[in-house]
């Protein structure tokens, strides 16, 4: 008998993928817990052994996380991002910052080449969102507007590695801007590598929207060393 190659991939890959897919949609938003194992080997028509090989397949690579007892969490929206996210743990915020520093100039660069008006716009609107939040006092709101308008900045540079890099930040940069939120004489809204850059975005100038984030992440550096 002739063995040829099966061009299916494995039950556990497939039922992988589809997991994988249910999280990088957002369908299955972060932090929330995925639907019960009865309902996913219903849902899927696979076996508990099955459903778990694949689970544990995406809680190695970071995107879920199993917690005994209480279930099973989406802890990042790619393998990237829970790689990244296990790494950044093992480093000091200066290090984290000093990364930031080459995605963050090199997302306002690309953006200043490539945004659309539709994406300016946009980030004017997060802005707004930001000051609002701030004035109100609400600094969770705050603080997701902020990050969600420098991964709007990643996201027009047009290069879809960079922003998944960027993304891959989220929660630790989330978590960090609350931390020095509750510092004494924290500015929550600076025009640096803020307002500053979406004018820079705006007018399509590369240098003065770097500039604006190296200005801002300076003085980021200097709050950590003090």
């Amino acid at each position: 008998m002739t063995l040829t190659a099966s061009h299916r991939p494995p039950l556990v890959d497939e039922i992988t993928a589809k997991l994988r897919a249910l999280i990088h949609s957002g369908e299955w938003p972060l932090q929330q817990r995925i639907p019960a194992e009865p309902e996913l080997m219903a849902a899927f028509g696979v076996s508990r052994g099955t459903l778990r090989e694949a689970v544990k397949a995406l809680a190695h690579s970071g995107m879920l996380e199993v917690r005994r007892g209480d279930g099973t969490y989406v802890r990042a929206t790619s393998e990237i991002a829970g790689a990244t996210q296990r790494l950044y743990q093992d480093h000091s915020q200066g290090h984290i910052l000093e990364v930031r520093v080459g995605l963050d100039t090199q997302a306002a660069r690309l953006a200043a080449r490539h945004a659309t008006a539709d994406a300016v716009t946009a980030m004017r609107e997060l802005l707004a969102a930001r000051r609002v939040a701030w004035l109100a006092e609400d600094y969770p709101a705050w603080a997701r507007a902020d990050w969600d308008f420098h991964v709007l900045v990643a996201q027009a540079s047009a290069n879809p590695l960079l922003h998944e890099l960027y993304v891959s930040f989220g929660v630790l940069f989330h978590n960090d801007l609350l931390r020095q939120q509750r510092r004494g004489g924290f500015n929550g809204l600076p025009p640096e590598g803020h307002g500053e850059l979406v004018e820079a975005i705006a007018v399509r100038d590369e240098a003065a929207a770097v500039e604006s984030v190296t200005r801002n992440l300076n003085s980021c550096a200097d709050w950590l060393r003090e």
